[in-house]
């Protein structure tokens, strides 16, 4: 399996959502709607995956939406926006450096220290597609696995 960068965002909240599915949210750092967390494309992933798929979308992440998301969805303790001063002075690289280092998988978004692992997103301008969250993406709804175009719907809710 090729080593990716996936984002994941929750598209429903939790009422009626069996606890399973809930546990795997928390596991994931998805606590609310419209909730984005970037994880590694492992078997362990997967399968978790699989598990909230009705719940959310996810799919392969590109550089350039990930540069947007960190700078202007990236939030440090305190609730406070992460600034370019901020990584400079914590890992002595700018965003852009740390983001090609990311998706190279030498660094980790870990390796920013205070950094709130997951990204709180406004709902997507223009809304979801045509048949909405009740519905898997391959049949012209939201939910489920989207491959690259999860870059799409990225770019609207940041």
């Amino acid at each position: 399996m090729e080593k990716k960068k996936i984002a994941v965002i929750r598209l429903r909240g939790a009422i009626g959502v069996r606890k399973k599915v809930n546990d795997t949210f928390k596991m994931l750092r998805l606590f609310n709607k419209n909730y984005c967390v970037i994880i590694e494309n492992t078997p362990y992933y997967v399968g978790m995956l699989r598990k909230i798929q009705e719940y959310a979308t996810w799919g392969e992440l590109d550089q350039n939406t990930f540069e947007k998301l960190l700078e202007k969805r990236g939030k440090i303790i305190g609730n406070k926006k992460l600034t370019k001063e901020y990584i400079i002075q914590k890992t002595n690289s700018d965003f852009n450096a740390f983001t090609k280092e990311f998706f190279s998988f030498k660094k980790q978004l870990k390796d920013i220290p205070g950094l709130k692992l997951f990204f709180r997103l406004q709902p997507p301008r223009k809304g979801f597609e045509r048949k909405g969250i009740k519905f898997p993406f391959s049949q012209g709804g939201v939910y489920g696995y989207r491959k690259e175009k999860i870059n799409d719907i990225l770019q609207r809710m940041i």
